[in-house]
């Protein structure tokens, strides 16, 4: 009986020891319903694949929205820019989950891409033309110009190699601020493009948190519905309450901005859209080229090259993949490079980048499968080319999606701060660089926000516009100021100390910086049909 009783207390120590202890650094992120190489069944594979085109429509619309007529354009050119920025993001999601980091990230529009193409539309050489439809053309083909050009950054920085060796030593210290940005950092596109129709864009956000959120933990049900379905869910209920707001006349005497942001029949593609269409290569004419402009939009790609880096490591923990090798990040960017040479090619009048709301949604929805990635693809190619039939969805409120986005930009954000769970958050070193980093990345493109907003122009002023616009797209990207600070100081400070390779988390990724390091990356990044023979990864 002694013997038993010793025992027991014993294991009741041991449980009380175990309920104290941190919770174990994990390589994979667990309790995630389908990983990369697992697909859902196809209907819920289909579903699922549509949620993400969903998702992406709101960016898709937002830019040409805001470019188109401010190039001259009136609906029916906004309605074929959103087509061909729709179809060229189908391809180049497709290439990417095919040939590139084969992670499910879906690549489509860029907001980092509308100050340089912002400043080719007040450009001099543009301002002669009279005719609203010959200046959009001349604009269009000076962006296209600007693009073609600017794809070659990442395209050689992607394919020699170069970019894997900036990335072989990040460690999980710089990796967190620079993650964390890429989603807190877009917050200005979250409760305030909400707030512009509040009684269609709050709904929105608290159905979605009670679908995803509440109702599963309620209903004790393994079964995933509600959770997983919350997007397509909360935009159906509330975009049919918005119609019925609209015909019902709450808007007929409310101020222009107010029937714009809330309306569901102002957007004026559908009408404009044509039934069939398909996007072809040189579509708007010849592009044409200026050095500076050119310069300009290289700047753009450079920091569009960063904040994609971590996108694509936030895309691989939410697909419980392991850290992505930097070899693989590498061919990851330069095929990214190639889908802006599409861009410039067809004439999206944007670049691409890697979603950041998509890779919220794999986020909320626990599938990280490239399978339902790919069939959004297919979705969004389908819907490009059935323009009546995607102008239907593209017409959805932008307060709706800006409801999603505060969900779906706090999911990156906080994957970036899990990293974290590899460092040693007791160092001094640790809190300075952190706490330093995602200071001045908050701080810094807050100032030079502010200064444009109200001098209407940037703090630097020199003769060349395309030098102002370099500084003003640098230093204006949250995610580049604080990747950049941390990075350089996690690499500079105390480097030879023998407790900083561990206190940053550096030994964690080791197995990670080589292709061959560990036996599961194969699984995950290797590429399809046996191309790995021709192109191995190191």
């Amino acid at each position: 009986m002694a013997g038993t009783s010793s025992d027991g207390g014993g294991a009741a120590a041991a449980a009380k020891q175990d309920d104290t202890h941190p919770h174990p650094v994990k390589d994979q992120l667990p309790n995630v319903s389908y990983c990369i190489t697992s697909p859902p069944p196809w209907p819920e594979a289909i579903l699922l694949g549509f949620q993400h085109y969903l998702v992406m429509l709101g960016t898709t619309v937002i830019i040409p929205t805001i470019l188109v007529p401010q190039m001259g354009g009136g609906n029916d050119e906004k309605a074929r820019v959103i087509q061909t920025l729709l179809f060229v993001a189908g391809l180049n999601t497709l290439i990417q989950t095919t040939f590139g980091t084969r992670l499910p990230a879906v690549i489509g529009g860029s907001y980092t891409f509308v100050v340089p193409t912002l400043s080719i539309i007040l450009a001099a050489r543009y301002n002669s033309t009279v005719d609203p439809h010959q200046k959009f053309l001349r604009t269009m083909r000076g962006t296209q110009g600007a693009l073609i050009v600017a794809s070659a950054l990442q395209i050689i920085l992607g394919f020699s190699g170069l970019w894997r060796i900036v990335i072989r030593l990040l460690s999980p210290l710089s990796a967190a601020p620079l993650i964390a940005l890429v989603g807190f950092g877009l917050y200005e596109l979250g409760f305030p493009g909400v707030a512009k129709c509040i009684e269609i864009g709050l709904p929105v956000l608290i159905i979605l948190i009670i679908f995803s959120q509440y109702i599963p933990y309620g209903m004790h049900s393994k079964r995933h519905g509600f959770d997983r379905f919350a997007v397509i869910l909360s935009v159906a209920i509330v975009w049919l309450y918005a119609f019925f707001l609209t015909v019902g006349g709450a808007y007929k005497h409310a101020r222009t901005k107010t029937q714009q942001h809330c309306r569901t029949d102002r957007s004026g593609l559908i009408g404009a859209s044509p039934w069939i269409r398909i996007p072809y290569p040189f579509q708007w004419g010849a592009p044409t080229f200026d050095a500076g402009e050119a310069f300009a939009m290289m700047v753009a790609s450079l920091v569009a090259l960063i904040e994609s880096t971590g996108t694509f490591i936030a895309v691989s923990r939410y697909a419980s993949a392991t850290h992505v090798p930097p070899s693989i990040l590498s061919r990851g960017v330069g095929w990214q490079g190639i889908g802006i040479l599409l861009d410039g090619i067809f004439g999206t009048a944007n670049g691409s980048t890697v979603s950041v709301e998509n890779a919220g949604l794999l986020g909320l929805t626990g599938v990280g499968s490239r399978r339902v990635v790919q069939i959004s693809a297919v979705f969004m190619i389908f819907f490009s080319v059935l323009g009546k039939f995607g102008a239907v969805f593209a017409s959805i409120p932008a307060p709706m999606f800006a409801a999603l986005y505060c969900l779906f930009f706090a999911y990156v954000g906080a994957v970036g701060l899990s990293f974290l769970q590899f460092c040693n958050l007791n160092s001094f070193r640790t809190k300075f660089i952190l706490g330093f980093s995602v200071f001045l990345g908050l701080s810094v493109p807050q100032y030079f926000k502010e200064y444009t907003s109200v001098a209407g122009d940037g703090p630097v002023h020199s003769s060349a516009r395309w030098f102002n616009d370099i500084v003003n797209v640098i230093f204006s990207s949250e995610a580049l100021v604080a990747g950049f600070v941390a990075y350089f100081l996690d690499n500079t400070l105390h480097r030879n100390d023998s407790a900083t390779r561990k206190d940053r988390g550096y030994h964690f990724w080791g197995k990670f910086r080589s292709f061959k390091g560990d036996p599961r990356s194969d699984e995950f990044y290797s590429l399809p049909f046996n191309l790995n023979r021709y192109f191995p990864s190191v």
